[in-house]
C-alpha cells in the first residue's frame, strides 16, 4: 500500500495569489499590472475622479457581458448560467482565516519588536518606519498603492530567479550590520553605561 499523502496546508485562494504574483497565470498577472497602471494614469496623470473611473469600468464590464451573451445567442449557443453563482462557505472561511493569520502575525511582530529585549530590532524598525514616512511625504496614497502593487508583481519573480545571489548578498549585509552593532555597542553603549555607573558611584561616595 502506498503511503497516504499528507493534506496540503495551503488554501486555493493562497495558491491562486501565489500563481498570480509569480506570473504562472500570465494573463491574470498582466491584467493586474495593466489595470493598476491604467487606473493610476487616469487618476494621477489625467486627474479623473475615482467615481468616474469606477463607473466607466463597471459600464465596460456590463457592456462586454451584454454583447457576449447576445453573440452567443446569435450563434445558437446557450449563454452561461449564472443563477447558481455563489461564494462557497469554504472560500469564505479561507479568506477569513487568511486575514486572521495576517492579523496574528502583525500582532506577534509588534510584541516581538516592543516587548522582547532586543533594542537593535526596535531601533531598526523605528528607522524603517521613519524612512517610510519620509518617502511617503513625496507621494500621495494612490501612488504608494500603485508602487506597492508593482513591487508585489515584480519582486517575487526576481527573487525566484536570483534568490541565491540575493541571499548571499543579504548574508553579507547582515554580517556587516552585525559587526557595526558590535562596534557601536562596545564603543558607545558600554562606555556610556560604564561612565554613568562611575558617576553614580562618585555621587554616592560624596
Amino acid at each position: 500500500m502506498s503511503a497516504a499523502t499528507p493534506p496540503s496546508s495551503s488554501s486555493p485562494a493562497l495558491d491562486t495569489f501565489r500563481d498570480i504574483i509569480l506570473w504562472r497565470r500570465k494573463e491574470v498577472s498582466a491584467t493586474v499590472v495593466l489595470v493598476s497602471t491604467a487606473t493610476w494614469i487616469l487618476l494621477q496623470v489625467y486627474q479623473f475622479n475615482f467615481i468616474t473611473v469606477a463607473s466607466w469600468f463597471i459600464i465596460f464590464i456590463l457592456a462586454s457581458l451584454f454583447l457576449w451573451g447576445n453573440v452567443l445567442r446569435l450563434l445558437g449557443k446557450e449563454p452561461p448560467n449564472v443563477s447558481d453563482f455563489d461564494i462557497s462557505e469554504q472560500t469564505t472561511m479561507e479568506i477569513t482565516n487568511t486575514y486572521r493569520i495576517f492579523l496574528e502575525d502583525v500582532l506577534r511582530w509588534m510584541f516581538h519588536v516592543t516587548v522582547d529585549e532586543n533594542w537593535f530590532v526596535f531601533a531598526r524598525t523605528l528607522v524603517g518606519l521613519l524612512l517610510l514616512s519620509y518617502i511617503g511625504a513625496f507621494f500621495d496614497f494612490l501612488t504608494l498603492v500603485y508602487i506597492g502593487i508593482t513591487m508585489v508583481m515584480i519582486v517575487p519573480v526576481i527573487y525566484m530567479k536570483y534568490g541565491d545571489q540575493i541571499q548571499r548578498s543579504g548574508e553579507k549585509v547582515k554580517g556587516e550590520m552585525g559587526r557595526f552593532y558590535e562596534i557601536f555597542d562596545e564603543k558607545v553603549v558600554r562606555q556610556r553605561m560604564s561612565k554613568f555607573v562611575k558617576q553614580e558611584k562618585e555621587k554616592k561616595n560624596v
